[in-house]
């Protein structure tokens, strides 16, 4: 870890600990702003998990990377008090292992959706190189295509978010640690 936190000895709450050691409305604002990603987007489970999860491997978050939708939904929910039931678990089918393993070959897996491949397209142009994707021409017309205006809204603020968070917990060093089961962050490390 980059800076000395007052840890109360549970990894999963190492976000409240660095809330409460420092800049505590700043954190808990970021905190929050991802999780009302989760429970209030429209955008299919299976959308968010691809832009996610492409924004996990750029920012290089190893326990995002090991997160599982399906599996560690639940156990997040709970522990930042959403309401499950009307979130973006309920938003249909959970992906498999090969969808998060095909993710970084967006462009060639036939399992992708149009709007799944332009939710992996996105979090990448939006990680990697924001300008480029703002003058895409070609990206826009797919994306206004398959996308209403309000969608394009939501994932942009997802991908935001996630960028946001999982680059921040990556440089601070805090990114063995998140509202997830403390399996996941063992098996991802």
């Amino acid at each position: 870890m980059r800076i000395d936190i007052d840890q109360s000895g549970d990894p999963g709450r190492a976000f409240e600990d660095l809330s409460n050691a420092y800049a505590p409305e700043i954190v808990r604002a970021a905190g929050n702003f991802s999780t009302q990603a989760y429970q209030h987007t429209k955008l299919t489970l299976r959308e968010v998990e691809a832009a996610r999860y492409r924004t996990a491997q750029i920012n290089g978050c190893l326990v995002c990377m090991g997160f599982r939708a399906g599996r560690d939904f639940p156990q997040m929910f709970e522990g930042f008090g959403g309401d499950l039931e009307s979130s973006v678990y309920r938003n249909g089918p959970a992906p498999d292992e090969e969808f998060y393993a095909q993710v970084e070959n967006w462009s060639d897996w036939p399992g992708y959706s149009e709007r799944e491949r332009l939710a992996i397209r996105y979090a990448e142009g939006m990680g990697l190189a924001p300008k480029e994707i703002a003058a895409d021409e070609a990206f826009w017309a797919r994306m206004k295509a398959a996308y209403s205006d309000a969608e394009i809204v939501d994932l942009t603020y997802c991908i935001g978010s996630w960028i946001a968070n999982g680059r921040a917990a990556h440089v601070l060093g805090l990114d063995n640690a998140c509202f997830v089961a403390a399996d996941v962050a063992e098996a991802a490390e």
